[in-house]
């Protein structure tokens, strides 16, 4: 990348509900062009449906403030700003854009891309024989009879270049990928097209891996220990060049660190298998090359892109009816015993015990003290109300020894089910609006150069892209085949003397959610290591070191050139994050469950320092 032509896309916001000093730490740490924030997950979609029923904005309006600190420099700078904080209702944050700048006596032109929300068209897309299939259950919408909270579309990249052409200082956008968010502005600066592949494939790696902020920069790092001053750690940038390649770095001066490790780590989150799929390009995340370049900075190279999909995602959420949960604390002594105890003395105090509820969960984890965790679901708000939860206080004297709750007893709350779908891109068209004008009209994605899809203002386009493979058919088998031949795997170490030790001694891991899946990548640092992690951590072997993924399918997908594996858990989070009865419902903490297992590795690949 030396001599090139860089574009530094900053990111202030992994999450809604991140720091908020974090764009103007962004704006005034060191020189940027782009500064971008990603609000938006499943299950925020959710709540902000949840927030618009009961009168409350559909939008992140901590992006509000966040912009406040901001926007007078970054009209000065000429720094552009593009975020997802528009959730349910980007023209309604748009207009708060506005009208915060007109009280600061700004000017700023402000767009937001619209398109995503497909609530009221799914009547026609279902006359017009499209189910809406959930892929991970392959029921239909019309047989599961229930009635959308929201359903949004995953818009590409392209509305947010659109908008930047038009002269917009401020992009506010719904549904879009995360990786939209650098790749858009990617398309603006260099002019991409639907046939570079390779560089949109590139962009889209690294919108992934600074979309989640301090992710990047040693955050929840497996080995934190290596991280210096992580409490003041800064937020992610990528220096994107016009092929794709990046360099991952953050500003000088800021706690926390860019490493091979710390990159890889957020390379592995939430993700499937090592094709990509996104609206504008599948990125081939088994090409990927990573190389410390220096202090806090990493360059990723020789990413290589597919054609997309033909489909684009969708996320439907409803509400599923209503949950509550208690937590006892258990310590001490015989605690599976103290643990069976307490089920029983609560189950006799609710009328029709654990069968009168559609869910009811017991989770025992941990220890010193261990946690007893009852969820209970179903549709009778009343049933698993105060009327649950006091059957639990009930037993406080005549319970285990030791009995206390960590909860104190509460109503039930209603929880939303997640419906991921698919729906062809060509159904979906969007919009550029400024100054409540439409400023471009066009598909939700880029298209080759020179396709029918290529739509100028005003016209809507038909996606005319064969994908190297559908959506919904990414492949589920243990080794997908690589886009060129894979070498030979190296052996693994010869058979010699071992040490029983946790398995992240020598291996980090970070998970998470995908809708009612949970991924686990984990990785190595040496080749050697390599070798014995591939063989030795089967789809088998991971259902031993993890109890609860036993019984359930399990992927495995292969991506030596991380040394590292990945596995997606059908199932263990049920429904999805908010229908989920796990103590972990987005299986945040399951990479370090698994890396405390104890494993039997070959002593030449233990570190002295482990002891």
């Amino acid at each position: 990348m030396v001599g090139q032509d860089v574009l530094r896309i900053a990111n202030c916001s992994g999450f809604y509900g991140d720091r908020v000093s974090a764009a103007r730490e962004m704006v005034e740490g060191g020189p940027i062009d782009v500064l971008t924030g990603d609000w938006l997950a499943e299950l925020t979609m959710l709540l902000l449906g949840k927030a618009m029923l009961s009168g409350r904005p559909g939008y992140a309006r901590t992006f509000l403030a966040q912009l406040e600190q901001v926007l007078p420099t970054c009209l000065e700078r000429g720094i552009k700003i593009v975020a997802n904080a528009g959730g349910l209702d980007p023209a309604g944050c748009a207009a708060a854009v506005t009208e915060l700048a007109r009280r600061a006596g700004l000017t700023p032109v402000v767009a937001h891309v619209d398109g995503d929300d497909l609530l009221g068209r799914l009547p026609e897309l279902m006359r017009s024989g499209h189910q809406l299939v959930n892929t991970d259950t392959g029921e239909t919408l019309a047989e599961a009879d229930v009635t959308p909270l929201t359903a949004h579309a995953y818009l590409g990249g392209l509305p947010i270049a659109r908008a930047l052409s038009a002269g917009a200082d401020v992009v506010v956008t719904g549904r879009v990928t995360d990786a939209a968010l650098a790749v858009g502005p990617g398309m603006w600066r260099f002019g991409w097209t639907g046939d570079d592949l390779d560089a949109l494939a590139g962009a889209v790696v690294a919108g992934h891996v600074i979309e989640c902020g301090c992710q990047a920069t040693g955050g929840n790092y497996a080995f934190f220990g290596e991280v210096p001053d992580l409490a003041h750690a800064g937020f992610p940038l990528a220096e994107l060049a016009a092929d794709g390649s990046a360099v991952i770095t953050k500003h000088p001066g800021t706690g926390g660190q860019v490493s091979v490790g710390t990159v890889t780590a957020q390379l592995l989150y939430e993700i499937r298998g090592p094709r990509y799929l996104n609206p504008d390009v599948t990125a081939r995340f088994d090409t990927i090359a990573l190389a410390q370049v220096g202090p806090d900075r990493v360059a990723m190279t020789g990413v290589r892109g597919e054609p997309p999909p033909a489909d684009l995602k969708v996320s439907l959420n409803y509400a599923g009816g209503y949950r509550n949960s208690m937590i006892l604390a258990i310590e001490g002594l015989d605690v599976a015993a103290k643990a069976e105890l307490a089920e029983r003395a609560i189950w006799a105090r609710v009328d029709g015990g654990k069968d009168a509820f559609q869910t009811a969960a017991v989770e025992l984890v941990g220890s010193e003290p261990a946690l007893l965790r009852n969820a209970v679901l179903d549709q009778d708000k009343a049933k698993v109300g105060r009327a649950f939860s006091a059957a639990v206080v009930e037993t406080g004297l005549a319970s285990y020894p030791g009995f206390y709750a960590l909860t104190p007893p509460g109503d039930a709350s209603m929880y939303g089910v997640f419906w991921p779908t698919l729906v062809p891109a060509d159904v979906v068209s969007t919009r550029v609006v400024i100054d409540g004008e439409p400023a471009w009209t066009g598909p939700a994605r880029v298209e080759p150069a020179g396709s029918a899809s290529a739509a100028t203002s005003g016209e809507v386009a038909q996606a005319g892209v064969a994908p190297a493979e559908p959506a919904s058919a990414e492949p589920a088998t243990a080794e997908p085949a690589p886009s060129e031949p894979a070498p030979a795997r190296p052996p693994p170490p010869a058979a010699g003397p071992t040490r029983r030790v946790p398995l992240g001694v020598i291996a980090g891991a970070r998970s998470g959610d995908k809708g009612g899946n949970a991924n686990v990548g984990v990785w190595v640092r040496t080749q050697t290591q390599f070798a014995w992690l591939d063989s030795y951590l089967t789809t088998g072997r991971l259902a031993e070191l993890v109890p609860s993924a036993a019984g359930l399918q399990i992927e495995r997908y292969r991506l030596p050139n991380l040394l590292a594996v990945n596995f997606v858990i059908i199932g263990l989070l049920g429904r999805g994050v908010a229908a989920s009865t796990r103590l972990d419902p987005q299986a945040k903490a399951l990479g370090e469950e698994l890396r405390s297992a104890i494993a039997d590795i070959p002593a030449e690949l233990v570190p002295a320092s482990s002891g």
